[in-house]
């Protein structure tokens, strides 16, 4: 897919959030050529999907501009760069995108009921030039040249999660099938701890998965649930990139504030071209 696209029709959604368990809704709605991805928070302010726009990254990534904050934009961004998606205003009345069932399953299912139009336009692609290494702890990201936007994840948490190591080509039909149905997940402590905290008001058995001592307290999508959602997480992350990535990311238990660290500094220092690819190349 050399060309932009963006959806054929407006999709929208309703709903808690994961968080706040506020309402919210979400409109996704097309737009033209060389719009790209762009939010509009209540009526209020509208910014592109960028990795300067992040103000932060406990639990979930968070945009804001000025005072306005939306919570939780990583599954939405996921699905759509994920389906293939360049261009679109994505119009949010609410604190928070609706965490629907915890995976981008729910907003994948939509961008391909209602189709993408082809824009005639290349494709703007983010190309690194060269191997670029992140860390943070014992946390680490690395983003290379690649023919196409490939990621490996590994992660390894206590037990019953245990380690994972998942891989996964990022293509509208690898995508669908392979990253978008995993959800959310946590420790039955951990989201107890959250809970009196003030957040995960929205979470159930429903849109996250919840591992207690001896296993999850509900079936498992795939057995690699975990590292699936990860990488699920980091395509909404690099969408933030603000062009399509081309380029392999290699990731070790890494989370939002890494993903968001990492592009940030890439799209800081110019460590990638920004490239329009021609349909014929």
């Amino acid at each position: 897919m050399q060309y932009q696209t963006t959806l054929r029709d407006a999709i929208a959604f309703e709903g808690a959030g994961l968080h706040t368990g506020a309402p919210a809704r979400v409109r996704v709605l097309p737009a033209p050529a060389g719009h790209g991805l762009r939010f509009r928070l209540n009526d209020a302010v509208e910014f592109p999907a960028r990795g300067e726009y992040v103000v932060e990254t406990v639990r979930a990534t968070v945009l804001g501009c000025g005072e306005h904050r939306v919570s939780t934009v990583e599954h939405l961004l996921s699905a759509l760069l994920g389906c293939g998606v360049d261009n679109a205003l994505i119009a949010v009345d609410g604190p928070e995108i609706p965490v629907a069932d915890g995976s981008a399953k729910v907003f994948a299912d939509a961008v391909e009921a209602v189709g993408l139009a082809t824009l005639h336009e290349a494709r703007i692609r983010w190309i690194p030039t060269e191997p670029r290494v992140f860390r943070d702890g014992d946390k680490l990201l690395v983003v290379a040249p690649a023919s196409s936007f490939r990621v490996r994840m590994t992660v390894d948490y206590p037990a019953p999660i245990g380690a994972q190591y998942v891989e996964a080509e990022i293509a509208p039909e690898t995508y669908a099938r392979e990253v978008a149905p995993n959800r959310t997940f946590g420790f039955l402590h951990e989201v107890e701890a959250l809970v009196k905290r003030g957040l995960a008001q929205g979470g159930t058995l429903e849109n996250a998965v919840v591992f207690g001592p001896d296993g999850p307290l509900a079936p498992l999508r795939d057995p690699n649930e975990p590292a699936r959602h990860k990488i699920l997480d980091l395509v909404g992350d690099f969408a933030l990139l603000g062009a399509y990535p081309q380029c392999e990311v290699i990731a070790i238990k890494s989370g939002h504030k890494l993903h968001c660290t990492a592009v940030r500094e890439l799209r800081r220092h110019g460590d990638g071209e920004s490239t329009a690819v021609s349909a014929t190349s």
